[in-house]
């Protein structure tokens, strides 16, 4: 392979995640033995050109369009994007240069920065934080594997020398996969206690009686009961949380032992006590603040346990299923044996050290059957590119941040009367990134560490945030692994989404709107965050009507006119897709009105926002021509 074609397979959707290039269905087995036939391997496939196993449409005709890459058209694209897009780059870059009149007011923001000649605006919080702790990050995502690698020399798995395995060899044995599960629990559930400790100090007893509580109402509770007893438990709990700032045990003493007394009682031993606790906080103190995705594991435990009372007959070997070849789907779907919903397997699963923090989620079942049978998807080729393709994102972020300071401006008091329309709305777009970016490099480090410990859990960002034409599709793809949590336990038992029939809609909006509501609330406690829950059902009814009007089916014979119409309707989707993320995590809705006032004020930005709608129209028929040519390699992604 040269150079140019291996730099090009670290931004394939294969490096990213095999879930997006291969079905749920499919044991990845398949793909590997598919890839390595030498009479298919050599072989470019092309959807477009009707032939066995063509996705088409109901006219039989392929789903996939011929390439438009060479055509008239999108030559005039090639042209917009060579002059536009370094043209907003250097908007930004302008009014995040000394000698604009606004740069006093937030050159305070800015930090030492390691380009010559610039400073870089670390002031947003999250990502500050997640850089000044990159080093010790890199050293865990050492540091933990080679222990696993310790534990097993010390604590070898023991199987029966003879123990069968099934078709030849095919299967893992039983024995060796439990001895498997076993091993790698116990070390995951001995670890994640030093871990905890580590982190969060005294709080980890905390953190351990709110797990035992919920294991308690999973595994003790009616049955009937269960599930609604664990969703109060839970949501109770975030706000519990939140209200109670980790329950501080200085506080709790002076409550108990000097009641109506205001304040802290120095003298009292206990109160005193209190104090001592509290100040053994670990190196974070601030515990509750991303307990909300250990909530998400403690749910997944709860209700896959729950499901697995009526799955008696979900063992692998009665339907015939190599367990260790299972497709993702039988692996979150196939419950688990009922003496492995135990307490330590629900203690190594809800605090497994790599996806801790931020996760991704992954599910309990899926956790179990990964430890017991390794992922065949982890393949160290793929996984050191996916460990280049995040140097690079990080690479990216520190850029942006050294030449657009668009978070310090925002947090600079500044008076946006003072800048253009262009101004704003870049300046608006690249916050946005900057959002996007600092997220992502989390997750995807998180999830970096989790493949080479030897858990494949699923893709957070599928697509980057400018390349997303659909709301709907763009919130299957944000945060991916949040959105299948979603889907399995609050929006497939709410009943789903249809919009067949009238009635059928409504029932898909009220859905969105629980579901939301519940995504607003999860994140944070905040009348911003609630309204950008709302704001976003809100932005997607257009989308959804316009489909319910104007159903695909009916313009079968009419693609091209089709394509035109949706990139006309995506733009408006684009724009409102970025009011409503704005108020949410960036500006607020006061930002937001003077944001939208300083567009409107005069006849200059009306004209900018119809040249934005042109310009964003072209890249979202470009984005159309990217699926189609993931449509052509037989590649349908929803999003």
């Amino acid at each position: 392979m040269g150079l140019f074609s291996y730099v090009k397979s670290i931004y394939a959707l294969d490096t990213i995640d095999t879930r997006f290039t291969s079905s749920s269905t499919t044991p990845y087995k398949a793909v590997i033995d598919a890839r390595n036939d030498p009479a298919t391997s050599g072989s470019k496939r092309d959807d477009s050109v009707p032939g066995i196993g063509v996705k088409t449409d109901r006219l039989g005709r392929p789903v996939a369009q011929p390439s438009k890459w060479g055509t008239l058209e999108f030559y005039f694209y090639y042209f917009v994007f060579l002059t536009v897009v370094p043209y907003m780059f250097w908007i930004a870059y302008d009014v995040s240069r000394p000698s604009d009149p606004n740069y006093h007011k937030y050159q305070h923001l800015l930090s030492p920065g390691w380009v010559p000649g610039r400073k870089i605006d670390i002031s947003d919080a999250q990502y500050f934080t997640f850089r000044r702790n990159l080093p010790f990050l890199g050293l865990l995502l050492v540091l933990h594997p080679t222990l696993r690698k310790l534990y097993n020399i010390v604590r070898p798995i023991s199987v029966r020398s003879g123990s069968p395995r099934l078709n030849g060899g095919s299967y893992v044995s039983a024995a060796e996969s439990e001895a498997n599960m076993g091993q790698r629990a116990s070390f995951d559930f001995g670890f994640a206690f030093i871990f905890l400790v580590a982190l969060h100090g005294f709080s980890a007893v905390k953190i351990v009686t709110i797990l035992y509580m919920n294991y308690c109402i999973a595994t003790r509770f009616p049955r009937k009961y269960m599930p609604a007893a664990a969703w109060i438990f839970n949501i109770g709990t975030l706000f519990a949380n939140e209200l109670a700032e980790g329950y501080s045990m200085a506080k709790i003493a002076a409550y108990f032992f000097a009641p109506g007394m205001a304040g802290y009682i120095t003298d009292s031993t206990a109160v005193t006590l209190g104090q001592w606790l509290d100040r053994q906080s670990g190196i974070m103190p601030r515990w509750q603040i991303l307990f909300n995705f250990t909530v998400l594991r403690l749910m997944s435990f709860n209700l896959d346990f729950y499901w697995s009372l009526d799955q008696r007959g979900g063992n692998p070997l009665e339907k015939q299923l190599d367990p260790a070849n299972l497709s993702e789907r039988d692996r979150i779907s196939i419950p688990a044996n009922a003496k492995d919903y135990n307490f330590r397997n629900y203690v190594a699963y809800t605090l497994y050290a790599p996806l801790y923090l931020t996760g991704p989620i992954i599910t309990f079942n899926d956790y179990l059957s990964q430890l017991k049978y390794p992922s065949k998807t982890i393949e160290t080729p793929r996984t050191i590119k996916y460990g280049i393709r995040f140097l690079l994102t990080l690479l990216a972020i520190e850029l942006v941040l050294h030449f657009d300071y668009c978070i310090a401006i925002s947090k600079g008091n500044p008076n946006w009367a003072d800048y253009t329309p262009a101004q704003l709305c870049l300046l608006s777009y690249f916050n946005l990134h900057v959002l996007w970016l600092k997220l992502l490099l989390p997750w995807r480090l998180f999830r970096l560490w989790a493949l080479i410990d030897g858990i494949d859990p699923p893709e957070n960002m599928i697509r980057c945030l400018s390349n997303n034409p659909s709301t709907v599709a763009f919130w299957r793809g944000w945060h991916k692994s949040y959105n299948r949590w979603l889907i399995r336990y609050i929006y497939i038992p709410l009943g789903g989404s249809s919009t067949k029939t009238r009635i059928a809609t409504i029932r898909t909006v009220v859905n969105y709107v629980v579901v939301f509501t519940f995504v607003a609330l999860w994140h944070d406690i905040s009348l911003n965050l609630l309204i950008w829950g709302w704001l976003i059902v809100f932005f997607m009814m257009p989308e959804v009507i316009a489909g319910y009007i104007f159903p695909p089916r009916k313009w079968e014979n009419h693609k091209d006119a089709y394509r035109v119409l949706c990139g006309a309707g995506a733009v408006g989707n684009l724009m409102m897709m970025m009011i409503a993320n704005l108020v949410g995590f960036a500006v607020g809705v006061d930002g937001l009105k003077s944001i939208i006032y300083g567009i409107f004020k005069d006849y200059s930005g009306i004209m900018f926002l119809l040249t934005a709608y042109a310009v964003l129209f072209v890249g979202i028929q470009v984005m159309f021509e990217v699926r189609q040519s993931e449509y052509r390699k037989g590649i349908f992604l929803k999003c």
